[in-house]
């Protein structure tokens, strides 16, 4: 799967850049996503705007990469949804349960905000 990535201060920008996601792919995704949780920028933004097209068994294999982040106290935001691609999250039931943003730089200000919450909740 053809990507690009973009290393922020606090997060890494991941941008497919295939117009259609195949569960496949998905699993390519996984193997490509995971091994930011060992890393110094664990988080993640998911940045989905080339792809017009996804497989309905993609967009539930999405989300579980981004429990497993989650799972991790990382945090993992998809952003750039194109119109069909959101039909098939909705589709699945997602939309309301993924943290998914219409921009890239709303996906930044809630990966900011939970690192914050973070560490409010680990100096309690």
């Amino acid at each position: 799967m053809n990507v690009k990535s973009d290393t922020k201060e606090r997060f890494t920008v991941i941008t497919p850049q295939e117009a259609s996601l195949s569960v496949i792919m998905t699993e390519e995704l996984r193997n490509l996503l995971l091994p930011y949780l060992q890393k110094d920028i664990p988080h993640i933004v998911l940045n989905l705007s080339a792809v017009s097209r996804i497989d309905p068994e993609a967009a539930p294999a999405i989300a579980a990469i981004q429990q497993e982040f989650y799972a991790s106290s990382h945090s993992f935001v998809i952003c750039c949804l194109q119109p069909d691609v959101e039909k098939v999250f909705g589709a699945a039931d997602l939309l309301d349960t993924m943290n998914i943003t219409p921009s890239e730089s709303e996906a930044w200000d809630i990966v900011q905000m939970e690192e914050i919450e973070r560490e409010f909740l680990r100096d309690e």
